[in-house]
């Protein structure tokens, strides 16, 4: 077989016990594999034994056939791994024949499996006592990997491209079993960024004594993007979409032109939000900063709010609502009075496909409340509308969409880190517990102590993490009465907690000033988060007046998924998120939402719904909507029937109507008619 090999490029031997491995290299290939065994004798060590091996048989040879291929070699390599005695004995041998050899760096994987594969300081990688070549820890690596379960090809890429930057597969091993090591999880950082913006100052703004001397009090300056929304017309009645990242100080544009013009009699100010925790929070705000110098109302669901059970009341001069609060008093024919400014706050809801629809259509009914009251009232001279947004893909077309100004800053007070290690569900509490304990521990410049707000996808999470954790913590959802969501939200404001642990669901819904936020799960609820909701969330780590960087973790479980209805894996969707730009706010109608839309409009507008719709940012196809409205007999020409105006008022989809009513006509208990809605929903 050795006649065969015409050119012998390297010839390699390492020690393996009493013998030698011999590897012939030939044109980049292994030509033969063989193994030797010395002999000693008067003139010292000589070939004994030589044999060829073919798989799993060994074919005897002459010895002279080894120092034949020997002669033949361009260079013959020993493998560092060989000790000391050994590396004598075949010097000394292949001096017999006027031969020499250098000892090189290889890699032992191959060296024991009959492969020369020589390795750099820049090339090798540790594994435990050992260096091995990037293949060979490649092939270690999907190993462990297939350990703890099926990984994609993004989350494979991610984690061979930190074992060659850090040259150890330990380190990798480490990761995977729940090690923190920063080099290692750090996937990436947004830096802090800075636009250079001439500060408006407080003396110069022309406002009414009250909020004038209440903001002389509190700042020198406007901050930038709030000196933006100025110099783009906000105290001249210009509607304004304000994107900006979360603690910049966007929410005050909306404030300050509100204010003003119901302290100057231009009518009453609206704030809205999506969601109920965030309502109250603005509220308490509101009275707390304001109530001085107006009177703050709040309207949410239907009717009331909240600790001291106060009544709803539509004559104040600010009131702080959710969308459906408002919006249900639109569609029950309430008389809101003289609205001067409408402030939405998360205008970016209007991409979610339950909850789009139903603010877009809340926006264009507001618009035509507004509209007919001037109309009607000469001296009303109609509503301003400020839009509100931490994270929109297409901010102008957005902008157009609304008629409005778009004020757009891009500042980052301070940077964030964001880092990725992977866990299953039952590790990801112990990994919490960890990042948690060493945040709280330190302090920032500023003297605040790192604080965490971990997202997850359930109530029952929420509370499994927190009493997992050994520093003070509190679980934080919908799901807690108003009194202890306001005790969590007061503690984490004195410092007294730790942590929160919280739905993906109240991601909107609560100031904390965090410098941590951890992802126990990229889901809300049984949806995938979008790249939105992520930045959203990931963006309330590190505030500038608390903090000097926010850190953000990401705990990723290969292969899981939480409802079968999800279409791809937790470790898919991470570096999807980690990498994705941020979608566009698009608001798409599918029939169910078109026919709500429409017999909202029709029960604010009658015969002006096609207008309504028309001006909506979503394509409604109003025919076909009317004509479904007419078939479910919700409509009697351009007025809702009885029947039309109950499903108006509570919201309801046809199908949930349907089930209803069904459920009503077989007198069915009512658990039971919801039990079968939740069904229904749950098959969708």
């Amino acid at each position: 077989m050795s006649k065969q090999v015409q050119r012998v490029d390297t010839l390699f031997l390492h020690e393996r016990g009493d013998r030698y491995d011999v590897v012939v290299q030939s044109g980049g290939e292994r030509a033969l594999r063989g193994k030797l065994e010395p002999k000693e004798t008067s003139a010292g060590p000589r070939p004994g034994k030589f044999r060829v091996v073919d798989g799993s048989s060994e074919d005897p040879r002459s010895p002279d056939e080894f120092v034949d291929l020997a002669r033949r070699a361009d260079r013959i390599r020993i493998s560092e791994q060989t000790s000391q005695p050994a590396r004598d004995e075949l010097r000394e041998l292949l001096d017999g024949y006027q031969l020499s050899a250098k000892v090189v760096r290889t890699c032992r994987y191959c060296a024991t499996d009959g492969r020369y594969s020589p390795i750099t300081s820049d090339t090798a990688i540790k594994a435990g006592r050992d260096e091995i070549c990037p293949d060979c820890a490649r092939a270690e690596l999907e190993q462990e990997l297939a350990f703890h379960g099926e990984f994609t090809a993004d989350a494979k890429d991610r984690l061979e491209e930190l074992m060659v930057d850090v040259r150890d597969l330990g380190r990798i091993k480490n990761l995977l079993e729940g090690q923190l090591d920063p080099d290692l999880t750090k996937f990436d950082e947004i830096s802090a960024t800075t636009d250079d913006i001439d500060l408006v100052g407080v003396d110069t703004l022309d406002l009414h004594p009250g909020i004038q001397n209440h903001l002389e009090g509190r700042f020198d300056t406007l901050l930038p993007v709030q000196s933006l929304a100025v110099e783009n017309g906000l105290f001249e009645g210009k509607d304004q979409l304000v994107v900006s990242a979360t603690a910049t100080g966007k929410t005050l544009v909306g404030e300050l032109t509100g204010l003003d013009r119901v302290l100057n009699g231009q009518g009453k100010m609206l704030f809205l939000v999506p969601l109920v925790a965030l309502a109250n929070q603005k509220h308490e705000d509101f009275q707390e900063r304001y109530g001085d110098m107006v009177d703050v109302t709040i309207r949410v669901g239907a009717s009331r709010i909240n600790d001291d059970g106060n009544q709803f009341d539509p004559g104040a001069d600010v009131i702080v609502g959710t969308y459906e609060g408002i919006d249900h008093a639109l569609r029950t024919g309430k008389d809101l009075g003289d609205i001067g400014t409408v402030v939405i706050d998360e205008v970016h809801t209007l991409k979610e496909e339950e909850r789009g629809h139903r603010l877009d259509g809340l926006i264009s009914r507001l618009k035509y409340y507004c509209e007919n009251r001037s109309a009607a009232r000469p001296s009303y001279g109609g509503a301003q509308w400020v839009y509100l947004s931490a994270t929109v893909g297409n901010p102008r077309e957005l902008a157009v969409g609304l008629e409005a100004n778009l004020v757009e800053f891009e500042e980052r007070p301070v940077p964030i880190e964001r880092h990725v290690t992977f866990a299953s569900g039952k590790e990801k509490p112990q990994i919490e517990n960890r990042l948690v304990k060493r945040e709280f521990d330190r302090e920032s410049s500023k003297g605040y102590r790192g604080q965490t707000i971990i997202f997850t996808n359930s109530r029952r999470r929420c509370h499994e993490i927190s009493r997992k954790l050994e520093y003070s913590s509190a679980p934080y959802h919908a799901g807690l009465d108003y009194g202890r969501r306001k005790t969590v939200e007061r503690k984490f404001g004195n410092q007294d907690l730790a942590a929160v642990v919280t739905t993906a669901a109240l991601a909107a819904g609560v100031d904390f000033p965090a410098n941590q936020v951890i992802f126990d799960t990229l889901a809300m609820g049984i949806e995938w988060l979008s790249v939105q909701e992520f930045e959203q969330m990931l963006g309330r780590a590190g505030r500038p007046d608390y903090h000097d960087r926010g850190k953000v973790y990401v705990l990723v479980e290969p292969d899981c998924a939480y409802h079968n209805s999800m279409e791809m894996t937790e470790d898919e969707v991470a570096f999807k998120l980690l990498k994705g730009e941020m979608e566009d706010v698009l608001t798409k109608y599918d029939e169910d939402g078109a026919v709500e839309e429409t017999l909202a409009n029709v029960a604010v507008g009658g015969t002006d719904a096609k207008r309504l719709n028309d001006r909506m940012l979503g394509d409604i196809p109003t025919k076909h909507a009317v004509g479904k409205l007419l078939e479910y007999a919700f409509i009697d020409g351009f007025e809702p029937t009885p029947i039309g105006r109950v499903v108006c008022s509570h919201f309801l989809t046809p199908g949930d109507a349907f089930t209803i009513l069904d459920g009503v006509r077989k007198d069915a208990h009512p658990y039971e008619i919801v039990a079968d809605i939740e069904r229904k929903d749950a098959d969708l």
